[in-house]
């Protein structure tokens, strides 16, 4: 297991009680759920995220690929074709 380095937050009693309540109804103690959940929430925001960053020394070959002609992907074709299972 990984060294589990620790983190302090600042939270209201209410607050304190709202995790309590949810990480005892999760079978689990209050640190794991904390983090467990702040994890999730981290790997959410980094899902979603906007941003894409291209390094300089790739940008031509970026640019070449987006002006070249489409290719065809046959499985993508036939995916295209087919009719989706909510508008049968």
């Amino acid at each position: 297991m990984a060294h589990l380095a620790p983190v302090s937050v600042r939270i209201s009693a209410r607050e304190r009680e709202l995790l309590e309540a949810a990480a005892e109804q999760a079978r689990t103690n209050l640190s794991d759920f904390i983090r467990r959940k702040a994890v999730e929430a981290a790997e959410l925001d980094l899902v979603h995220q906007n941003l894409v960053v291209i390094p300089a020394a790739e940008w031509e070959k970026v640019e070449a690929w987006a002006a070249s002609p489409a290719k065809d992907v046959p499985g993508l074709s036939d995916l295209a074709k087919t009719v989706p299972a909510w508008r049968d």
